[in-house]
């Protein structure tokens, strides 16, 4: 390591203490560890300012669905900026990049629906549901519809609106919740159906049988919609049993409540479908989309809007008082366009359904031996372990131990960034992963393991 690129970390460092306010951070924590500055990225790997390479099993943020340094994108982007790098589509006006990515999305989403609201991230995306789905329910002369229902653990942003929506204890002790929203327990067999000895299939009917009691506990005359993610992503990669979402969509349809499928993770691919309403094999009457739309190369969210929504805002309701300044963003629907159109040239989502995810879940799955893990669970390009203090009696950890923190800490120190939720370690890498980098990354994945369980031993937590 050179006396360069030591004093340039340091320098960044102690510039990123005194006027960087990160996200989701403790900012005198982080402050006197010093962030780790990243600065270059190519397909899977990142590297830091110090020279490590990193396997990035996290896609970024859950969005380098393409992975990273591909030229479409880039070439999409400069082109763009180069003829036209904003305007608004605001006061009738529209824009080449902003028709083509809609009508582009029509073709790849699932066929109720033909229409799209962009928005810049997929908070905002929630934030336009929550506007979206009162005002449907306006014009449809049941002003009264305004509750949502949401689960714990459940994440679907950090904006108001967007964290009211989340189950996040954390985020509603900080600000609040507003109005009318209101939550249900997850569907975690491992938490909630295991201890009662529950098949995973039974407890899914259980589950889901939560949402019906919750809207006759509000009264289904005031009951707008129900959202969820697929499956749960911040939450800590939660695969919900095959029983829970077909039973989820007859009890919205029995009550003719919205159905809102949160796909800002799922979307674009990652669980071996297009999108993740597909794998569980439900049709909602929204979609929230961001992240994987242009692999997180730019900034862009939105909501896919089905036709019975859409058609009662065209036909009969008049001016829909709600935008964004980036509202269809020229480069960034650019960029989305060149995105999607790669996933179609690589064949990513039958990769992920046929091979790639296949072959993550059937190499996770040999993570169940280890004395750590309680449970294993995977969908397309996701996974999960439970880490477990006794693996015999699936007894958790102390949450005060964080021992899932413990385990992070050797993923990073070992080139690897897999993220801890509690004591559950996840990963979502980029689509375009080979076996070989499959079979690099569950090496690093065990040898961490190894080394928190070593470290449990040297502390006696275990």
């Amino acid at each position: 390591m050179n006396t360069v690129t030591q004093e340039s970390t340091r320098q960044w460092q102690a510039a990123d203490a005194q006027h960087f306010l990160h996200p989701f951070t403790d900012h005198a924590g982080l402050a006197r560890k010093g962030a780790r500055i990243i600065t270059r990225a190519d397909n899977i790997y990142l590297w830091d300012s110090e020279g490590n390479k990193i396997l990035d099993a996290m896609s970024g943020l859950w969005c380098v669905n393409v992975g990273y340094g591909q030229q479409p994108l880039i070439d999409a982007a400069t082109r763009q900026m180069k003829e036209l790098p904003f305007y608004n589509t605001f006061f009738q006006t529209s824009h080449p990049p902003a028709i083509e990515l809609a009508e582009l999305l029509a073709q790849v989403t699932p066929p109720q629906f033909q229409h799209v609201f962009f928005t810049g991230s997929g908070s905002e995306g929630n934030d336009t549901i929550v506007r979206m789905v009162r005002r449907y329910w306006d014009i449809k002369g049941e002003p009264a519809r305004k509750v949502i229902i949401s689960r714990f653990n459940g994440y679907h942003g950090s904006t108001m609106a967007g964290s009211s929506l989340s189950g996040m204890k954390g985020m509603h002790d900080q600000g609040g919740v507003i109005p009318d929203i209101t939550h249900i327990e997850q569907p975690h067999w491992f938490e909630h159906g295991r201890p009662q000895n529950l098949s995973r299939e039974d407890f899914g009917l259980i589950a889901a049988g939560w949402l019906e009691t919750k809207i006759l506990e509000v009264g289904p005359e005031r009951v707008a919609a129900f959202i969820g993610e697929p499956v749960q992503g911040a939450g800590g990669v939660m695969v919900p049993p095959s029983t829970y979402w077909p039973e989820i969509q007859r009890i919205c349809d029995k009550y003719g409540i919205l159905l809102v499928s949160d796909e800002v993770i799922c979307g674009f691919g990652r669980t071996g479908h297009w999108f993740g309403c597909e794998t569980m094999d439900v049709k909602p009457d929204l979609m929230t989309i961001a992240k994987g739309i242009t692999s997180g190369y730019v900034p862009l969210g939105g909501v896919m809007v089905g036709e019975r929504v859409a058609r009662a805002l065209i036909d009969e309701g008049g001016e829909f008082n709600h935008g964004f300044t980036y509202s269809g963003h020229p480069v960034a629907c650019a960029v989305a366009l060149a995105n999607i159109r790669l996933i179609q040239q690589l064949d990513l989502v039958r990769h992920v359904r046929e091979d790639i995810g296949p072959y993550l879940a059937q190499r996770f799955a040999e993570l169940a031996d280890h004395p750590l893990v309680g449970e294993v669970q995977s969908c397309g390009m996701m996974g999960a372990v439970q880490l477990v203090k006794d693996k015999a009696a699936s007894t958790l950890f102390e949450p005060d131990l964080e021992v899932g923190m413990l385990c992070r800490a050797h993923c990073f120190g070992n080139g690897l960034i897999m993220r801890a939720v509690g004591d559950r370690m996840i990963v979502a890498p980029p689509l375009v992963m080979t076996r070989a980098q499959v079979d690099e990354m569950m090496a690093l994945i065990r040898r961490c393991l190894d080394l928190t369980l070593a470290e449990l031993h040297q502390r006696s937590w275990l």
